[in-house]
């Protein structure tokens, strides 16, 4: 996407989409934001969370970065945009549910697997937030797969670390949600911690308390 063509993208969102918006945008702007739901992704340009869960103006939160990692709450790695992010949307927005979405086909993840160019040391440090999801294996299709799925759980684990999180969680607050975007599919398997796999929407419940006691 050219300059050009992105500023007449602008012009064309300023002409025929925003109108159909304005009193939405309005009221966003005289009542605030009341997001219900926390979105952690993928930066990837696959990934289109708005398109993804139907949603429209003020009805998400949105966090993306490479791999939808979460980086610990102690600041121990130093990445704070993310969790300054996850602190807002729940201690100031008061969401209702947080989701971690993973995907196929992921370059953050493959990268896991490979050496990161010398001249990206912050890429180095971010993939490192996702070494506990590697295989000792061969990064073959379905081990990355396999990887995409595990690093969403490991991301979920890293939340509940977060003691604003942590307490809603346990009071029923709030719900944490694993998913995996199959981008080929159009179709997105979420975590069900009962079964201990992902499954298609329905097949399985996710509850926000057997989330809780089962990543303490």
């Amino acid at each position: 996407m050219h300059d050009d063509d992105l500023k007449r993208r602008l012009r064309h969102f300023q002409a025929r989409h925003f109108p159909r918006f304005r009193k939405r945008f309005r009221e966003l702007v005289d009542e605030g934001q009341k997001p219900t739901t926390l979105f952690i992704g993928c930066s990837d340009s696959r990934v289109v969370p708005y398109l993804l869960t139907d949603a429209g103006p003020g009805e998400l939160f949105i966090v993306r970065n490479v791999a939808a990692f979460v980086p610990p709450w102690d600041a121990s790695h130093g990445h704070h945009g993310t969790a300054a992010a996850i602190e807002f949307a729940v201690s100031r927005l008061g969401v209702h549910s947080v989701v971690v979405c993973g995907h196929s086909h992921c370059g953050g993840i493959r990268a896991l697997y490979d050496d990161p160019p010398e001249d990206a040391p912050h890429l180095r440090e971010w993939l490192r937030l996702g070494e506990g999801a590697v295989l000792p294996v061969r990064p073959t299709e379905e081990a990355l797969r396999r990887t995409e799925q595990r690093s969403v759980v490991i991301q979920l684990e890293r939340l509940m670390g977060y003691p604003m999180v942590g307490r809603r969680v346990e009071a029923g607050e709030l719900t944490l949600h694993g998913w995996h975007y199959l981008l080929e599919e159009g179709r997105v398997l979420v975590l069900d911690v009962k079964q201990g796999e992902f499954v298609d929407p329905g097949e399985g419940e996710e509850g926000g308390t057997d989330l809780a006691a089962q990543l303490q």
